[in-house]
């Protein structure tokens, strides 16, 4: 009797071990962060991390200590990026975690679905027409799945502004008005570090406001037809500061006497994550996390405005600035019935340089029903936790754990990554050739 208990539980170790999930990840800078610690933390059951690829060994080796000491997860096998098909061969992962930069994400998706995995990959899917394409028929060609981590869709204030409108309370959605404002700590982040390049970013109607363009597709159930916009670099940049009357300028602000008394320098040396996960590791590949935002060579607008005509004829009118006193966005959705607003101001915070649950983090709330013939009344909605406005524990559940049913539909594949990213690059198209753009002239969505 004692050896078949014995066997019994040598068998449901190994049954265990069988399910669970294999993953290896791909960019280990500072979004990261968020996808390998929820594995070793609250999913080590379901899931196993075996290894990490990166250009830079440092920033591995960086991410394999906070795995051992800060989680007493074992440390993973690491490959530099011109081994991925390398890692992929030895590790045999059933997923691939790409966290890379945003112009590689293509590369790393393709080669991933064409070895037999399937891929998670953080927004934006890729950044222009020809690699979304490329995705495209490689999910085609292989069969294989990718998930697109749109955090904000669950987020409990968003999914109830979807759980509203599908509701009818304000009958069909004629018009959607959505400002973002990125302040002077979390939008500047943007034009210190490599997103300041186009070609490496998108911009950040890629970048960022992939996920406010996903919210909208999201909310009303359609797809973007026609965009147009403009966008200028306004703020940020050289010739803007000298517009102002600055005549000091720097190049990085770490070490830097001249950063002294700049509001906008961030020191890589006064913050021991920051340190490790870049400055010790510029020796490898050069990359410098602290440039001045009125620096020489940033070519992506932090001032913009965008009108969107969706496949249900609803019209949107967004507009993102990145330079703003206060973090957060207002939105109208106008119907046939009535409006609905809300209000949303989120904490502040730099990519990697604090409290990853204060990312997104909301400091307050507010959702209004105006009823055509009716009073106005406020919605009440579960506070959420983490960071994201509550979003982020959700959606790594999602990805990780055991999650019911989801009657929002909240998760996100390929189809949706490209409707999210396709506004910002026909917006992108638009602000250049200063014409309309029909996305179906660009792509099949």
């Amino acid at each position: 009797m004692q050896k078949l208990k014995l066997n019994l539980r040598a068998n449901f170790r190994r049954h265990t071990e069988l399910d669970k999930k294999r993953y290896v990840q791909v960019g280990i800078g500072g979004r990261a962060q968020f996808f390998y610690e929820a594995i070793a933390k609250e999913y080590r059951d379901s899931a196993e991390l075996t290894a990490f690829c990166d250009v830079n060994q440092t920033r591995m080796d960086y991410a394999n200590k906070l795995l051992s000491e800060t989680h007493g997860y074992p440390q993973v096998n690491t490959y530099l990026a011109e081994q991925f098909d390398t890692m992929i061969e030895t590790e045999k992962p059933d997923i691939v975690i790409v966290t890379s930069v945003d112009w590689t994400h293509h590369r790393y998706i393709i080669r991933a679905l064409e070895l037999g995995c399937d891929v998670i990959t953080e927004k934006p899917m890729t950044v222009d027409v020809e690699k979304c394409k490329e995705i495209y028929e490689a999910v085609e060609r292989t069969g294989r799945k990718v998930r697109v981590t749109f955090n904000y869709r669950y987020a409990p204030h968003h999914t109830k502004a979807r759980e509203l409108i599908a509701s009818g309370v304000i009958g069909d959605v004629h018009s959607i008005h959505f400002e973002w404002l990125l302040n002077t700590e979390h939008g500047a982040d943007y034009f210190r570090r490599w997103h300041r390049d186009k070609r490496n970013s998108g911009g950040l109607l890629v970048h960022k406001s992939t996920h406010h363009f996903d919210l909208v597709n999201f909310w009303i159930g359609a797809e973007p037809e026609t965009v147009f916009a403009f966008g200028d670099l306004r703020f940020y940049g050289r010739e803007n500061a000298e517009n102002r009357g600055v005549t000091s300028f720097y190049q990085r602000a770490t070490g830097n006497p001249a950063a002294k008394d700049d509001p906008f320098a961030l020191k890589l040396d006064e913050n021991p994550v920051l340190k490790e996960m870049y400055l010790d590791a510029e020796a490898e590949d050069g990359y410098q996390r602290d440039q001045s935002v009125f620096g020489d060579g940033i070519s992506i607008e932090d001032t913009m405005g965008v009108m969107v005509r969706y496949s249900n004829k609803a019209i949107l009118t967004y507009s993102l600035n990145a330079y703003m006193p206060w973090e957060g966005y207002r939105i109208a959705f106008n119907g046939s019935k009535g409006r609905i607003e809300m209000s949303i101001v989120e904490k502040s915070y730099v990519n990697a340089g604090g409290d990853r649950a204060l990312e997104g983090a909301v400091e307050g709330k507010h959702i209004v029903v105006h009823p055509m013939f009716g009073a106005p009344y406020e919605v009440q909605v579960d506070e959420g936790t983490g960071g994201h406005g509550g979003g982020d524990p959700v959606l790594l559940n999602d990805l990780f754990g055991t999650p019911d049913e989801d009657i929002y539909h909240r998760a996100a594949d390929h189809r949706d990554g490209a409707r999210s990213i396709m506004t910002g690059i026909a917006a992108n198209q638009a602000m250049r050739t200063g014409l309309p753009v029909r996305i179906k002239d660009l792509i099949t969505i």
